[in-house]
C-alpha cells in the first residue's frame, strides 16, 4: 500500500478506513521493557465503533527541543516511533509559566515571567475547573508537593510548573484535586484516571535541573505504568508527553508524543501549539475550549483520534 496521509497524519503500510482496530498487547509490553512484539490478542472495536477518547493525561518536561529530546531520551523516542509524534509542535513563548497557563487556560494572561501565584492571581477559568463545573473529573499530580495545591516552591517542587495553583477563583477545587504524585498509581490501577489530567515531575525528573537521561528513565516508569492500566487498554485514554518550551535556540519546537492503542508509527506534520493541547483537554471532557484554544487546531483530530 502506498504511503498516504489522513488529517496531517502520515500513514505507512495501513489505512484508517473501515478496518478492524486492534491492540497489540505484546507491543505494549515491549514499551515497558517486558516482551517482544507478538500476535494481536485484544480487539478495541471496528471502524464506526471506535472507542472515544474521553480522558487525556499530559506529562510535561522542561526546556528542551524536539531534536534534543529525541537524541537524549531513547525510551521516549521509542514511544514516539511506536505510537505517534508531531514534528511542528511549538510552545507559545518563554519562559515556562506562560506556556503552562496556555495549556491550562487557553492564554498567557499577560504573564511574561515565572513569578509565583501571589504575583499572578488569574481570575479566569482553567480547563481543570471548567471540567469539574461541567460534572467531569480533573486532577493534577505534582511530584515533590507536600500538600494539595501548594503555592510556594519547596525543594525540587516548582510551583510555576503547576498551573492550577494560579487560578484564584478555583482555589477550593485546586485544594481537592491538585494532589501529590503518589496518588497517580492508585488512580491508574483503579481505572479511575480523570477526564482532564496533568502530571508534573519535580525539577530533576523533568530535565530542568538534571539530565534528559534522568527524565527519560522517570517517564519510562511513570508512563509505562499508565500504559499497563485499564484506562489505556480501553482506548478511552490518550497519553501526551510534551515540553513546556525549548532552550531558546530551536524555534521553540518541542517533541510532543501521543500514545493511544489505535496509533501506530504515525507522524503529524501539521503546525500545532499548546493551544491545540488545551483544546484537546476540552474535547476529551466534552466542554468548551478556553480562550485561544477555541480557535486552535484540534490535536486529537490531527492525530486521527477525533
Amino acid at each position: 500500500m502506498p504511503v498516504g496521509t489522513l488529517g496531517g497524519v502520515s500513514l505507512a503500510g495501513r489505512s484508517f478506513r473501515a478496518a478492524t482496530a486492534v491492540v497489540t498487547t505484546a507491543a505494549l509490553a515491549l514499551l515497558v521493557g517486558c516482551a517482544p512484539v507478538g500476535t494481536r490478542s485484544s480487539q478495541l472495536g471496528v471502524a464506526g465503533d471506535r472507542p472515544q477518547v474521553t480522558k487525556l493525561l499530559v506529562f510535561v518536561v522542561e526546556n528542551h527541543s524536539l531534536q534534543q529530546m529525541r537524541q537524549g531520551m531513547p525510551w521516549l523516542d521509542h514511544l514516539a516511533e511506536r505510537y505517534a509524534y508531531a514534528t511542528r509542535y511549538r510552545a507559545i513563548t518563554h519562559p515556562s509559566l506562560p506556556n503552562y497557563l496556555a495549556i491550562a487556560g487557553g492564554g498567557t494572561f499577560g504573564v511574561t515571567d515565572d513569578g509565583p501565584p501571589s504575583a499572578h492571581e488569574i481570575a479566569s477559568a482553567s480547563v481543570f475547573g471548567s471540567a469539574l463545573r461541567a460534572g467531569r473529573t480533573a486532577t493534577t499530580y505534582a511530584e515533590g508537593m507536600a500538600s494539595p495545591c501548594q503555592r510556594l516552591d519547596a525543594g525540587r517542587y516548582l510551583v510555576r510548573h503547576n498551573p492550577w495553583t494560579y487560578f484564584r477563583s478555583e482555589r477550593r477545587d485546586c485544594l481537592r484535586h491538585d494532589v501529590p504524585l503518589r496518588r497517580l498509581g492508585h488512580d491508574v490501577s483503579a481505572g479511575d484516571l480523570p477526564r482532564v489530567g496533568m502530571v508534573v515531575p519535580d525539577a530533576c525528573n523533568d530535565a530542568h535541573d538534571c539530565s534528559l537521561a534522568r527524565a527519560d528513565s522517570w517517564l519510562r516508569r511513570q508512563v509505562g505504568t499508565v500504559l499497563r492500566g485499564p484506562d489505556f487498554a480501553s482506548g478511552h485514554l490518550a497519553v501526551v508527553v510534551t515540553a513546556d518550551e525549548d532552550d531558546r535556540h530551536h524555534g521553540n519546537t518541542v517533541l510532543t508524543v501521543v500514545a493511544h492503542p489505535l496509533l501506530h508509527h504515525e507522524v503529524v506534520r501539521r503546525a500545532l501549539t499548546h493551544y491545540a493541547l488545551s483544546r484537546a483537554y476540552a474535547e476529551a471532557a466534552s466542554i468548551e475550549p478556553l480562550g485561544r484554544a477555541s480557535r486552535a487546531r484540534s490535536l486529537l483530530a490531527a492525530f486521527g483520534l477525533r
